[in-house]
């Protein structure tokens, strides 16, 4: 107890002085990004107020628009592959500067950003919500929820991760020492989707540049007007820790724009269609440049019959609603055992008729519009399928007051029955807020309907029994999986996000992601230099001896034989044949 003591008291005093000094806030400098332009405050001139007419693509510009109102918000340049070009240099010319910069550099960046963000809240949703049509609640969960779990978990643990990981040396190079290192891949290329436009930028870059990398994002064009101003939050955040200009860069534009972007860059992480994804992958592999493709997935959502009901419902709606079901890890296909099947349906239903859609900052709306032009229809078409095919609508959502021109851009959130695997409904992406509810009898038919998709994101497994949900997760075939939950893998920040089959390849967020950015070397050295060096034995020194096989025969021997007397048998032929070798040196070297 007396050797102890001391020890327990040091202890203690440590803890005690931590904690006191996790009370003294750090010294983050505030920032200031003009939102000026940005802000709707009634007093538009005839120019930027006007209900946007959809037309033909321009080539040569992006418009903007807001889904909720199709007022026009502006427009933004569809870039030329050499402007592309352009872009990219003036990022590979500051990340070589960049790259020796030091993780407390970087550790105050991403506090500068985190300082603003809980400052913004507000503006930053607002933003998100003009620009996509969410509503405000939906844009704070997927936006700013999100990207202060990744900033914090990179304060937290980043550095830890980018050190150099040392390595077991096996049994041959005992003598050596071998570690894995890191090093920046240089400029990374993020072509990246509209459903969250803020959280969409803000994900791939803090790692690219957490790891010593530049980035160039190039932002949908349904939502370039929000990410052209959350580019500035970047800027202003960079410059305030001395970081050089062109660092980071948001570029706007179409198709040419992004396979010209893919062209140019180190690593490419792309979020989007399988459709797309293809002609990524088709176009990096002209110049080998490495992929991590997110392609979204249709999850299945599975309920058991050992559930609390009413707490599950609840769940459910906000998976399937949640921004307007426009969501990569949203659930698309809900499975119930027909134990609680009426009952569970009877709680949706009675959930989903309660909301209502309508433009988010015009009213008290649950749910915003659907962002890109025509998507609507695509859904209603989903549903006429499924209809044609036996299926049932059995509850819907309302749509508020909404303008005449902005009409075709809502759709009431729907459940739907009688439902099977020859339907669309069940088997194509549908990125709305629709609910297909499919019965099934057993946990080995909740797995086979979960694995028929051509997707593999995610699912989600409710049990009342832990075990049992664990159990029918684990012979799901995807890359993320929550029990007793939903999209939970995501805000747990450490954790890697991708998925398997159509759904993509490769990982983004956590320890996985945060590497994926990294260019990866191994390194082996010696252990006791200068002291023991390596050195090629005799008999297999050019030129090789007779006896060079058989050394080399023993020596595998010696290191990886089953049991330890053969092992020390070849050690002691080992040892035999190198003394005979010497002998046989010494003595020619005494008879010249």
């Amino acid at each position: 107890m007396a050797f102890w003591w001391p020890l327990l008291v040091l202890g203690f005093a440590f803890a005690i002085c931590r904690f006191l000094l996790m009370l003294i806030p750090p010294n983050v400098p505030s920032i200031d990004v003009d939102a000026s332009d940005m802000l709707d405050d009634g007093n538009h001139t005839k120019e930027n107020s006007f209900i946007y007419i959809p037309s033909k693509r321009h080539t040569d510009k992006v418009q903007c628009y807001e889904p909720a109102t199709m007022k026009y918000l502006g427009y933004f340049p569809a870039l030329e592959p050499h402007e592309v070009q352009e872009h990219v240099a003036h990022a590979r010319k500051a990340q070589k500067i960049w790259a020796k910069s030091t993780f407390k550099q970087r550790r105050q960046f991403l506090r500068i950003l985190l300082k603003y963000i809980l400052e913004h809240q507000e503006l930053i949703c607002e933003i998100s919500s003009r620009d996509t049509g969410k509503t405000m609640v939906d844009a704070s969960l997927g936006e700013i929820m999100t990207t202060c779990e990744k900033i914090t978990w990179l304060l937290s643990e980043g550095e830890r991760w980018l050190r150099p990981e040392y390595r077991s040396c096996g049994r041959s190079m005992l003598h050596k020492v071998a570690k894995v290192e890191f090093y920046p891949h240089g400029v990374i290329g993020a072509i990246v989707s509209w459903n969250y436009p803020f959280h969409n930028i803000f994900n791939p870059m803090l790692a690219a540049v957490f790891s010593g990398n530049g980035i160039v994002i190039k932002v949908s064009e349904h939502s370039s007007w929000s990410g052209c101003f959350y580019m500035r939050i970047i800027q202003a955040a960079l410059a305030a820790v001395g970081a050089p200009e062109n660092l980071v860069d948001v570029i706007t534009g179409f198709s040419e724009t992004g396979e010209a972007l893919v062209s140019s860059v180190d690593k490419v992480i792309f979020v989007g269609s399988p459709g797309v994804g293809r002609m990524i992958m088709k176009n990096a592999a002209e110049t080998l440049t490495p992929v991590t493709l997110e392609l979204g997935g249709k999850d299945p959502f599975i309920v058991c019959d050992d559930v609390d009901v009413p707490h599950v419902a609840q769940i459910a709606v906000r998976a399937a609603l949640q921004s307007s079901g426009q969501n990569c890890a949203g659930a698309e296909r809900f499975y119930v055992h027909q134990k609680i099947y009426s009952s569970f349906v009877d709680e949706v239903v009675k959930i989903v008729k309660s909301v209502t859609a309508g433009p988010p900052l015009a009213g008290k709306y649950d749910m915003g519009a659907i962002c890109m032009q025509e998507h609507s229809e695509r859904l209603q078409s989903l549903v006429n399928d499924a209809q044609d095919k036996g299926a049932e609508i059995i509850g819907r959502g309302s749509v508020g007051n909404i303008g005449a021109g902005a009409v075709d851009q809502y759709f009431p959130p729907t459940v739907i029955v009688n439902v099977n695997h020859s339907m669309k409904l069940l088997q194509e992406e549908a990125f709305g807020p629709i609910m297909p509810i499919m019965k099934f009898n057993s946990d080995e038919e909740a797995v086979k309907l979960a694995n028929d998709s051509k997707y593999g994101l995610g699912c989600a497994v409710f049990s009342g029994s832990q075990q049992r949900a664990k159990q029918i997760a684990a012979q799901i075939h995807c890359g993320v999986a929550a029990i007793n939950d939903f999209a939970s893998t995501y805000m747990c920040q450490s954790l890697p996000f991708g998925g398997v089959k159509e759904s993509g390849f490769g990982r983004f967020a956590g320890i996985e992601g945060l590497r994926a950015c990294c260019l990866v070397k191994s390194v082996v050295e010696d252990r006791w230099w200068p002291l023991i060096k390596t050195k090629i034995p005799k008999p297999i020194q050019y030129p090789v001896a007779d006896n060079g096989f058989e050394l080399q025969e023993s020596l595998v021997e010696a290191l990886y034989g089953l049991n330890v007397w053969d092992r020390l048998r070849a050690l002691v032929n080992v040892l035999k044949i190198l003394t005979e070798q010497n002998t046989h040196s010494g003595s020619k070297r005494r008879s010249d």
